[in-house]
């Protein structure tokens, strides 16, 4: 166990660079995409070019801010070194679930480079979960009573 807990603090903080690098990408995809749609006048079902414009580059935005929140959610984990809480957690694991989907959909569409970018953001995020654990009991230090991050205490030996 003495191996994960060393290693839990580089991996967060690798998945959250990831996360922030991958951020910047959709945004700037998304633009791009928005560019598109605009100078070419597409129209989807009778939709106005501008309105879709518009969704490309608002739906980026949101997207983007929510891989922000994120990496913030695992730097923070990391420089405390304790789990995330609830809400937090949840957000980490739709996180981890977005990416598997997006892989799954990237093998036919974009190939298999895609595909192993997105495992390997996942792999981070899922032990980056596994690794810190349910654990909200305790403080980062930990004393006698109160265990970091729920690890319970080790059984007195006689002597």
């Amino acid at each position: 166990m003495g191996g994960v807990t060393v290693a839990r603090r580089p991996v967060a903080l690798a998945a959250a660079v990831v996360l922030v690098l991958e951020a910047c990408g959709i945004v700037l995809l998304n633009w791009i995409l928005s560019i598109v749609v605009d100078r070419q006048q597409m129209s989807l079902a009778g939709l106005q070019p501008r309105a879709m414009s518009a969704g490309s580059w608002i739906g980026g935005g949101v997207f983007g801010l929510y891989l922000l929140f994120c990496a913030v959610v695992l730097v923070r984990g990391a420089l405390r070194d304790r789990a995330p809480g609830g809400f937090a957690r949840i957000c980490l694991i739709s996180c981890a679930v977005v990416h598997g989907v997006l892989g799954a959909l990237a093998v036919g569409l974009a190939g298999w480079v895609a595909f192993l970018a997105m495992m390997v953001v996942l792999g981070l995020l899922v032990l980056t979960l596994l690794a810190y654990g349910e654990g909200r009991t305790g403080d980062a230090r930990g004393n006698a009573e109160n265990p970091p991050n729920g690890v319970p205490p080790a059984a007195p030996t006689s002597a």
